[in-house]
């Protein structure tokens, strides 16, 4: 998939964090360590750097949602950070996005900490970033 193609599957699947551009995409693809998994209905998008992983990024297309392809993506992430040396892997979640917090949570990560007012809706208002982990 093209970064114009990935970029546009982000805008359908985000509001708040806003959503990334072709260029942002493109960049963060660039970067050594980055690395995606995914396909037309949805992708992650992760960077391992020494034995840690970050997950940049999960998006399911709203025609794909409800049908596992949030676990299969997540699932994609983990065995991929894994395979490139990484033991454990963080992330940030909207405190607002029950879905996403749903999925983190079965799947076994745990709240770390949280960053007040980290993101700013389209409407203005601040919502909170949570800090997830897990052990891979």
């Amino acid at each position: 998939m093209s970064p114009e193609d990935l970029a546009a599957l982000h805008t359908a699947g985000f509001t708040t964090p806003r959503p990334w551009s072709a260029a942002e995409i493109a960049g963060l693809l660039a970067l050594p360590g980055v690395f995606l998994v995914g396909d037309t209905r949805g992708f992650a998008l992760g960077h391992v750097v020494l034995d840690e992983a970050e997950l940049l990024t999960l998006v399911v297309a709203p025609a794909a949602r409800r049908q596992g392809r949030g676990r299969a993506l997540l699932a994609g992430f983990e065995a991929e950070a894994r395979a490139r040396g990484a033991g454990r892997a963080f992330l940030e979640v909207a405190a607002d996005n029950a879905a996403a917090r749903a999925l983190y949570r079965l799947a076994g990560w745990s709240e770390d900490g949280r960053r007040r007012g980290y993101y700013r809706t389209p409407g203005g208002t601040q919502v909170d970033a949570l800090l997830l982990s897990r052990p891979l």
